[in-house]
């Protein structure tokens, strides 16, 4: 008999302590159960899907201001979606100037081809030829402007961070309710 087999008859415990350290970082929520190994394969899967994602479509398939729906997905990875949106959000995207005729504030936009973030106050300004790329005082070189993933190669980063998050979901309500498990006879 496996070690690790469940006991139907066993009660359902509803420990949220374990769902909170599960959404904190993926598998850590079993980790502090005492099942190490299925914590740290649960993380291993996880982490590698949600970053193979972020590496086949960019940062920019973690998006809560343009992709709100996937975000909701993505979000139940924890913390690590949401500072990857953060990154995202305010190192990658530039501020459009506002029109003061219509008292419209400046709002935050994916950069077209062409421009880059002005470092000083992050608004977007045209980019400057290659040549005069590098700030003489500095000497520091403009990074280009985030562009965003092409057709399928979005889709599928997007879904990647999706699927992860939404199978952590799975992970936190499965570490939120052990199940007590019986141990192997003679064993």
């Amino acid at each position: 008999m496996n070690s690790s087999a469940f006991d139907p008859a066993a009660p359902v415990e509803f420990r949220p302590q374990y769902g909170v350290l599960a959404f904190l970082f993926p598998g850590l929520g079993h980790v502090a159960q005492g099942q190490f190994k299925r914590g740290v394969l649960i993380s291993i899967g996880l982490i590698g899907l949600f970053f193979g994602g972020l590496l086949v479509g960019g940062i920019d398939v973690v998006d809560k201001r343009e992709d709100r729906l996937w975000f909701l997905a993505q979000g139940m990875f924890g913390p690590l979606a949401f500072g990857v949106d953060y990154v995202h959000q305010n190192h990658f995207k530039v501020l459009d100037r506002g029109d003061a005729a219509q008292r419209i504030g400046p709002s935050i936009r994916t950069a077209v081809p062409g421009e880059v973030r002005d470092p000083a106050a992050g608004f977007f300004q045209v980019a400057p030829p290659k040549k005069a790329a590098v700030d003489p005082a500095t000497g520091e070189v403009e990074p280009p402007p985030n562009i965003k993933s092409l057709a399928k190669v979005n889709e599928l980063g997007t879904l990647f961070c999706a699927v992860a998050g939404m199978m952590n979901l799975i992970v936190i309500i499965d570490a939120a309710f052990p199940r007590a498990r019986r141990r192997a006879e003679g064993a």
